[in-house]
């Protein structure tokens, strides 16, 4: 029988350019979530407050009798934060077998054999969870702003809140970066998804409480820096000029943001790893 040639050959693909690495794990989890029918569903749901915010728009420019429900920079802040009902539900349900299931399956060990480093592996599971949270706050957001300058036929408002536009943005991403790097810093402490989510609910709720308990005691404001949702809520405020509903300085809420933010990165460092290091 004929003998092949096995000597060398030129590489016949196309070579992809280092630190691209995250985007195909970016997409592969964009891909996996949207195939799921109960992420489409919370998605869809997720844009109803904007469907009625715009409702209210047009009846407020069309009819000058509903001036009472006149559009400010208080609708913006309460249209956000209305939001975090379904960031609260999107973020267990998409993100808790980021990196559980690749521990469960063993895969980190495969992902890390490479040539990926563990910033890219971050970074895309990151990315996918950031992407779908961005999508139900920042650009609901930012939408509204331009239904309210097409439906007022003037930049009359925007022109008087120029504001509204970073800080739509910087509190989206600050919200959404919290959410985002605690659930995976969660996720990757685990093997079993359940148990992430349960976790996660677990804090939200558990330092909510905490916090309510610590009011009772002391009737101080401080109490909000106890729960990172209150803490978030402090900083909101301040962005969007409306009254704060805490007495609580507005830097030390945001440092408890920031530190929590940090804190979840140093887990991810310590944790994802291509080989479990037992201490």
């Amino acid at each position: 029988m004929p003998i092949h040639d096995q000597g060398y050959r030129h590489f016949g693909g196309t070579r992809e350019a280092r630190g691209r690495g995250w985007l195909v794990i970016a997409t592969a989890g964009l891909k996996s979530a949207l195939a799921k029918r109960p992420v489409v569903f919370l998605l869809l749901v997720a844009w109803i407050p904007f469907a009625y915010q715009a409702i209210k728009f047009y009846l407020t420019t069309t009819f000058g009798q509903l001036q009472a429900l006149a559009t400010t920079a208080q609708t913006f802040r309460e249209f956000l934060e209305g939001q975090d009902t379904f960031i609260f539900f999107l973020t267990i349900y998409i993100g808790t077998g980021l990196i559980a299931n690749d521990r469960r399956a063993n895969a980190l060990q495969i992902y890390l054999a490479k040539p990926l480093t563990r910033a890219e592996y971050v970074a895309g599971k990151a990315a996918a969870l950031m992407a779908f949270l961005m999508f139900i706050t920042f650009v609901p957001g930012i939408l509204l702003l331009f239904v309210q300058i097409l439906l007022a036929g003037s930049f009359a408002f925007v022109s008087k809140n120029l504001f509204l536009f970073p800080a739509i943005t910087v509190y989206s991403v600050l919200e959404c970066t919290l959410a985002t790097f605690g659930m995976l810093a969660l996720s990757s402490m685990s093997k079993s998804r359940r148990f992430v989510g349960i976790m996660f609910a677990g804090l939200i709720l558990f330092t909510k409480a905490i916090q309510g308990m610590f009011w009772l005691l002391t009737r101080s404001s401080a109490a909000s820096l106890i729960s990172p949702t209150a803490s978030l809520s402090r900083v909101g405020d301040t962005i969007f000029r409306v009254t704060p509903r805490y007495d609580t300085p507005m830097v030390a809420s945001l440092l408890v943001v920031i530190v929590l933010i940090v804190l979840s990165i140093v887990v991810l460092e310590r944790r994802v790893r291509g080989v479990e290091v037992v201490a």
